[in-house]
């Protein structure tokens, strides 16, 4: 299984950006589709974004789309979330997920691999 690292969290005011990373290793980045999932305290984790290991084809959920964009660099086996116009609830642990051959899937059980998470804080 590939290992993934998160990065870029942090804390941010309302109308603010924050660009997250995910860096995978033990693996090719370029044979996955990779989710991004958020959790926030006293929730069930939720679906983000995701791009597909083929085409690269992206899917977002509907409370971050057009403010958030997804997207991978296969030559540095990262993945990237750049989200913009935060809003406070959009504050929750952000994680990253691989699913080797996917489609870009809502679903976090189909998701393989999962990194340990970096926290996102928006403040009003």
């Amino acid at each position: 299984q590939v290992q993934l690292v998160e990065s870029g969290g942090g804390l941010v005011q309302a109308g603010g950006s924050l660009s997250l990373s995910c860096a995978a290793s033990g693996g090719t980045l370029s044979s996955y589709a990779m989710g991004w999932f958020r959790q926030a305290p006293g929730k069930e984790r939720e679906f983000v974004a995701a791009i597909s290991w083929k085409h690269s084809r992206t899917y977002y959920a509907d409370s971050v789309k057009g403010r958030f964009t997804i997207s991978r660099d296969n030559a540095k086996n990262t993945v990237y979330l750049q989200m913009n116009s935060l809003k406070p609830e959009d504050t929750a642990v952000y994680y990253c997920a691989a699913d080797a051959w996917g489609s870009g899937s809502t679903l976090a059980y189909e998701y393989d691999s999962w990194g340990q998470g970096t926290q996102v804080t928006v403040s009003s």
